[in-house]
């Protein structure tokens, strides 16, 4: 079954609106690819819109984190979610989303990147 990422049926007043033409390939979407920490395993989707094609990386373990003093960006480990504000069940699923607060072994570091998409972590490190 495929996820359709159109506009609603509804309006606000509750009355229907009728379709002015059929659905478009492109505008189905997908069940989200939740990245996990693990030995490396990246996926290759089908062709996107456009001819690019989507790198989505399923288990990550190393992440590329740039330290801002020392203006430096180095491959350092993953050893777990700290805190992920899109859902806190992320943390103890062990989940990387954007924005998500990972502990590194060069410390706590914000993912910058969406590793589904992009197929590699990147952070910045906090202090």
């Amino acid at each position: 079954m495929a996820i359709y990422q159109g506009n609603d049926s509804r309006k606000i007043s509750g009355g229907v609106r009728r379709p002015s033409r059929k659905k478009r390939k492109y505008e189905l979407g997908g069940y989200p690819l939740l990245t996990k920490i693990g030995s490396k395993d990246v996926r290759i989707k089908e062709r996107a819109m456009g001819g690019r094609i989507l790198v989505r990386a399923k288990l990550v373990s190393y992440a590329n984190v740039y330290d801002p003093e020392a203006k430096t960006c180095r491959k350092v480990k993953i050893t777990k979610v700290v805190e992920n504000r899109a859902n806190r069940e992320y943390v103890r699923l062990g989940i990387i989303t954007k924005g998500s607060i990972i502990e590194t072994e060069a410390g706590l570091a914000q993912v910058t990147s969406r590793p589904s998409r992009d197929g590699v972590v990147n952070a910045i490190l906090i202090k």
